[in-house]
């Protein structure tokens, strides 16, 4: 007579101890996202993605801290990128070109003196020095912000509260029109700049 316990042990069956049903990513992951040209749609929430195209000659310190104390939820992305001197340098000689040619124009055609050409040209020849003997360094600099809101009437409100924060200090912000899902990944941890 046979006794089927007595065959030896019978293994648990390995699909048991695969790999999960539900993993991370799936807990973390919103259930859909949908894409249009001014807002990204993650599940529920929609997300407005910016970027700063224009800064003032100088800024203050805790310039951006009214920006970061506000009480909505935000992604803020800093990419800092070196550019190599000779190439600046090859960019400011063009420049300085430029506007010498503009300011000898204009005294040619009998025009009286434009002081922000004078400042922009002595500006320029300051900064190609420094560069030069290696007292400066340039760096490329993107900041974007990506803002969520319930609907969106609520991101148009953020849009207009970061609109006169940013420019009452001169910054100026766009949304980043038709690359939404690019600006998104700016202002999220992974490290790409792809508005560049």
């Amino acid at each position: 007579m046979k006794l089927p316990f007595l065959k030896g042990k019978r293994g648990v069956p390995e699909k048991i101890f695969e790999a999960p049903a539900i993993g991370a990513k799936d807990i973390i992951a919103p259930s859909s996202v949908a894409l249009t040209s001014d807002h990204l749609k993650l599940g529920e929430r929609l997300a407005k993605s910016f970027f700063i195209f224009s800064y003032p000659r100088y800024l203050s310190t805790a310039w951006f801290s009214p920006v970061i104390n506000l009480d909505t939820p935000m992604d803020i992305g800093f990419h800092i990128h070196p550019i190599e001197t000779s190439q600046v340098l090859k960019q400011l000689r063009k420049k300085v070109t430029e506007v010498q040619a503009e300011i000898i124009e204009r005294e040619e055609n009998g025009l009286i003196r434009d002081p922000a050409l004078e400042t922009a040209y002595q500006d320029l020849e300051a900064l190609r020095d420094r560069l030069q003997t290696a007292q400066e360094r340039m760096f490329k600099f993107g900041l974007y912000l990506t803002a969520y809101g319930n609907n969106p009437k609520e991101l148009e409100d953020i849009e207009i509260t970061l609109r006169s924060i940013l420019e009452s200090r001169l910054i100026y912000i766009k949304p980043a029109l038709y690359q939404q899902r690019e600006g998104f990944n700016c202002s999220a941890p992974y490290g790409l700049d792809q508005l560049q």
